[in-house]
């Protein structure tokens, strides 16, 4: 009869008690890109990143060194990770547009177009540092635009979540306090009103709350139909206040997109392909289509642009005097720095208005309720006196 071994048939315990086997010599090894093809990275050190990377560049230190000097000071591991295979496509004899390009969330069509374009013309260096300055004035217009629209969304949901509280569960103890006092007597129309309210509000808090979500729901349902999302964007930029900073903000990004890939000597067709994608609105990006095509089949920028409906006749009229002098990406920036400017001031006179009007309608709602509350309490002291 056989003896059985006393060999255990896993190598792994002859290394000693506690100690961990080998892995699996067949399990595949990570690969480096694994994971970051997905990774996000803030503007701000995109921004960054691109500007340090100019500097190095324009100093004289080669590309492959100053991608090496960026990712020992890159303190995000994703974005290090990026950079560092980037320097070794370089070190590999591949272009870094080419490395670019695999990281479609990182850097966008703009930046490797721009970048591709600083290789073919041997000045990266420089269309580096006009991507920054573009990159920063981008970031700071944003800013602005979204300091300008959060103001009063954060208003009207503080003064929605007070007026569901007071609804909720302080309006319910006083109709407790009105019962007792005055024993079935009528309240007055405006507390009787609010009352009401506040009873349907606490009745049906659980079905409010589930119409709001699948109103939120539907709403991003129908944002993914390409006519529902054009609807809404034309309907932004007819919108009373806020419809002249969003057409403002798209007319900037257009002239800026365009002037800076103009001047990186980005092909005018590819340029203003990328900037009807980035330009953030639907309709200017389908007026853009349009001059697309007219631009292939041989009319300058200036001609299509005049016929449309939402770019103003200055725009066109600008861009012809840079067709005219052969300054186009100059004009451009002109008018970008013309429609920033005129943001700037729209942003800041609205602010003075808004805060105000804000303020006084959240007074407004909270002082009505409180007087609804108030008014029998003070016949039922009128009546106590006498």
């Amino acid at each position: 009869m056989p003896v059985a071994s006393t060999r255990s048939p896993n190598p792994s315990t002859s290394r000693g008690k506690g100690k961990p086997g080998r892995k699996n010599p067949r399990r595949k090894p990570r690969s480096r890109r694994t994971g970051i093809l997905n990774t996000r990275v803030r503007r701000k050190a995109l921004t960054l990143f691109t500007g340090q990377l100019a500097t190095l560049l324009r100093s004289g230190l080669p590309l492959l060194k100053s991608l090496e000097v960026l990712t020992r000071q890159q303190r995000n591991p994703g974005f290090r990770r990026i950079i560092r295979n980037l320097a070794d496509d370089v070190r590999a004899g591949n272009t870094i547009s080419n490395g670019l390009a695999r990281y479609p969330k990182v850097f966008g069509n703009l930046y490797c177009n721009m970048v591709r374009a600083g290789e073919a013309s041997g000045h990266l260096d420089l269309v580096l540092d006009r991507l920054a300055r573009f990159m920063e004035k981008a970031q700071r217009l944003r800013g602005k635009l979204m300091a300008a629209m959060v103001y009063p969304i954060v208003v009207m949901t503080l003064a929605f979540s007070i007026l569901g509280f007071l609804m909720v569960f302080v309006v319910p103890r006083f109709e407790a306090i009105y019962a007792n006092f005055l024993g079935g007597a009528s309240l007055p129309p405006l507390t009787q009103a609010i009352l009401n309210l506040s009873l349907f509000v606490k009745d049906r808090i659980l079905i409010i709350l589930i119409v709001v979500f699948l109103l939120i729901a539907g709403i991003k349902l129908l944002g993914t139909v390409e006519k529902v999302r054009y609807a809404v964007d034309l309907m932004k930029v007819k919108l009373p206040i806020f419809g002249d900073l969003l057409k403002k903000s798209a007319l900037s990004r257009f002239a800026r997109t365009l002037g800076t890939l103009q001047g990186s000597a980005v092909p005018l067709l590819e340029a203003l392909e990328i900037t009807g994608a980035v330009v953030g609105n639907r309709v200017y990006q389908r007026e853009l289509e349009i001059t697309h095509a007219r631009v292939r089949d041989g009319d300058p920028i200036s001609k299509p642009l005049s016929q449309t409906h939402h770019f103003p006749e200055m725009v066109s009229s600008l861009i012809e005097v840079g067709e005219e002098t052969g300054t186009v990406p100059d004009m451009l920036n002109r008018i970008a720095d013309n429609y920033d400017q005129e943001l700037d001031n729209s942003i800041a006179a609205m602010t003075s208005i808004m805060e105000p009007v804000m303020i006084v309608l959240l007074a407004v709602v909270v002082g009505v309720i409180v007087i609804a509350l108030f008014l029998p309490l003070v016949g039922i002291f009128q009546n106590l006196a006498a």
